[in-house]
């Protein structure tokens, strides 16, 4: 009966995801297709762009892998987090005006679409469509993990059926309702994730008998873990570019600014995503190395960190309630990776590769099939679990930075920048990427997501002056 308590306010929570998106479906235009089911009609309001950009940003690494870390690192862990409160500035900031006029100028609804219209190469195309579904794949691997490992830890029942239950309702509430059903549940999501946030941490707190005694516990124990330098300055400096300055490379969080219906919603969005955002990863990191003063016990791993505090700080139904905020996290990342890939499938690969025209109720059942087989896959690899999710979730977004960083912001503020330039840049970025983490490399704790956007630079300057120049219909097209 107690797993029952604990479970009901989850099981309304999904109904609801799934009542959303028959809503949505019904609603939706049925003379645009693509448009609407990839960038939801470039529709979005603020309140509900600034949204749907944190609930994607925000996974399950936020709410279960980084208090892990924090809760075994220290103080230095919280503050490293706070590098990711600009996120909506920084991206819509820089990326949102200009990404958005060219985007309808070329009626583009993927970052794909802006690359192909820039660069006019299917090698390009296929690069980037490649890229984009292995390292989302990884990404929602994570997002299951994690989901599922809390399901279990909380609510008793098996790792399995909380992966199922969940895994099943974000694939099937994004590939009926399609984008905008993604928006819509992620405004829901980043509410839920705010008030599970505020329940956690005021258990925490009052469990511990107020900040200031917790934080001068914690430092008795092993002062390490109050002092804010303990992480090394260069591994600082390189999660400013993982965490921060690449985002601008990430697709997921570039497409919403093809979303937005006006320059006033971009302009508040800005503002409510980086207050909620700055909220959710003070509240969920500081979480975690509070819980170093409460704790009974060792987790097991840095991800049972936060299972274990709700456990035994939260009554039954506040545990299920809290619940359903990483689930939420999770949930947003996965549908909007979700509603990329397919875009990846159906619009990059098959519409620019396959010499067959379909119609829009062809393209709409084979939409809603790749997003639902994309799903099954990620959830597929999820069955078995390895530990420490933050990692594999930051090692995905490395990958994609390293991809996308350059081709999507030099395309966008430099003439010169051409097909060859982008091609090398790719190759080089992540194949760097990759090989310095296949072999272990380490240089002073620096993430190697920066020596692969330094050789994704470096070859990208050199392949543009190798190759030639854009011609003057793509310029006048992107700079006129």
């Amino acid at each position: 009966m107690e797993n029952f308590a604990v479970i009901l306010p989850l099981i309304l929570y999904l109904i609801l995801m799934l009542g959303i998106a028959w809503y949505v479906t019904r609603r939706a235009s049925k003379h645009n297709f693509m448009e609407d089911y990839f960038i939801g009609g470039r529709s979005l309001g603020g309140f509900v762009l600034g949204m749907t950009l944190i609930a994607t940003f925000v996974s399950a690494s936020s709410f279960i892998g980084g208090p892990g870390v924090a809760y075994s690192t220290g103080l230095s862990w919280v503050l490293l987090s706070m590098i990711q409160v600009p996120t909506a500035f920084l991206t819509l900031g820089v990326l949102g005006k200009k990404f958005a006029i060219i985007a309808r100028r070329i009626q583009a609804v993927t970052v794909t679409d802006y690359l192909y219209a820039r660069y006019k190469s299917k090698t390009v195309v296929l690069l980037a469509s490649i890229s984009l579904l292995v390292f989302f794949i990884a990404m929602m691997v994570a997002q299951f993990i994690g989901g599922g490992v809390l399901f279990q830890n909380i609510t008793g029942y098996s790792y399995v059926i909380g992966l199922i239950l969940f895994g099943i309702v974000v694939v099937v509430y994004t590939t009926v309702g399609g984008f905008k059903a993604v928006a819509i549940t992620d405004t829901i999501q980043a509410m839920v994730m705010v008030a599970a946030t505020i329940t956690i941490l005021v258990a925490v707190i009052n469990k511990g008998g107020g900040l200031p005694n917790l934080v001068e516990n914690i430092s008795a124990a092993n002062p390490a873990m109050v002092d804010p330098e303990a992480t090394p300055k260069p591994q600082i400096l390189s999660y400013w570019i993982l965490v921060g300055l690449g985002l601008l490379g990430l697709p997921q969080t570039s497409v919403r600014c093809m979303s937005f219906k006006n320059t006033k919603a971009l302009h508040s969005s800005m503002i409510i995503g980086t207050i909620v955002v700055g909220f959710l990863m003070l509240g969920m990191h500081l979480t975690g190395f509070l819980s170093a003063g409460i704790l009974e016990g060792t987790p097991a791993t840095s991800d049972n960190v936060i299972p274990m505090v709700v456990l035994q700080e939260l009554p039954s139904f506040w545990a299920g309630l809290f619940l359903a905020g990483p689930l939420a996290a999770v949930m947003s990342t996965v549908s909007s990776l979700l509603i990329l890939a397919s875009a990846a499938i159906i619009k990059d690969l098959l519409g620019r590769f396959s010499p067959k025209q379909r119609e829009a109720k062809q393209l709409r059942k084979i939409s809603l099939l790749a997003t639902g087989l994309i799903g099954l896959i990620a959830f597929a690899f999820a069955i078995e679990p390895p530990d420490l999710i933050v990692w594999i979730n930051l090692f995905a977004m490395g990958g994609l930075e390293a991809a996308f960083f350059w081709p999507t912001v030099l395309g966008l503020f430099w003439k010169r920048a051409n097909k060859e330039g982008v091609i090398a840049s790719m190759i080089g970025g992540i194949g760097t990427y990759l090989l310095l983490g296949g072999l272990g490399v380490s240089i002073q704790g620096i993430n190697n997501v920066v020596f692969g956007l330094l050789a994704s630079l470096l070859f990208f300057i050199i392949g543009t002056y190798l190759g030639k120049r854009p011609d003057a219909e793509t310029t006048e097209l992107f700079f006129g």
